[in-house]
């Protein structure tokens, strides 16, 4: 099992591995140069659009800037809109239904590393040389017609039903059924969105 495979899979990897640092690396270059991007010309961000991510719907805006890991773990539906300054940790797949909001900073995490030090760090380089630290990753599903609101934080493994609101501020750490309003820290449902 190769470590991309091993951590799409959810287990320990090592985030060192040539072809995971090659895609971290040409990612973190094509987030640069989207972000450096006039704001108008609409056609370069687009091709750049196409090479980030994994998947795009049809009417995908992303306002500058963007973060993100690898890209190509991001899978949008139609008609999305990702405000300003979000960052998405796409160690595994980010995906995102149809008519989504996603306001100004908003952070979607699929990684995480274990909680014992001795799995995180195997041992030291001999040469002296930077460790990466074991990583381990869950997926993130929010369904169609969500809005995340400003400076929410989604965990890993977090499900978002369909027509879902997130009040700002919030940090969702479990699943949120369909048709809820939820908010807080940690993130609860409220009431209903009919």
């Amino acid at each position: 099992m190769t470590e991309r495979e091993k951590m799409l899979a959810g287990e320990l990897y090592d985030c060192s591995d040539k072809e995971l640092l090659d895609r971290w690396h040409k990612a973190k270059n094509l987030v640069r140069d989207y972000n450096n991007t006039d704001s108008e010309n609409i056609e370069k961000k687009e091709r750049n659009l196409s090479e980030l991510l994994g998947e795009r719907g049809e009417k995908l805006w992303i306002t500058l800037p963007f973060f993100v890991d690898y890209g190509n773990n991001i899978y949008f539906g139609n008609n999305c809109e990702v405000n300003m300054n979000c960052t998405f940790l796409d160690n595994n797949k980010i995906i995102i239904g149809d008519n989504a909001l996603i306001a100004p900073n908003v952070q979607i995490y699929t990684a995480f590393h274990p909680t014992n030090a001795k799995d995180r760090f195997e041992g030291h380089k001999k040469d002296g040389s930077f460790e990466f630290c074991k990583n381990q990753s869950d997926p993130v599903v929010i369904g169609d017609n969500v809005w995340i609101g400003g400076g929410s934080i989604i965990l890993p493994s977090v499900k978002i039903g369909n027509n879902v609101v997130i009040g700002a501020g919030s940090i969702v750490t479990k699943d949120i059924p369909d048709n809820k309003i939820a908010y807080g820290n940690p993130c609860r449902v409220v009431r209903d969105n009919v």
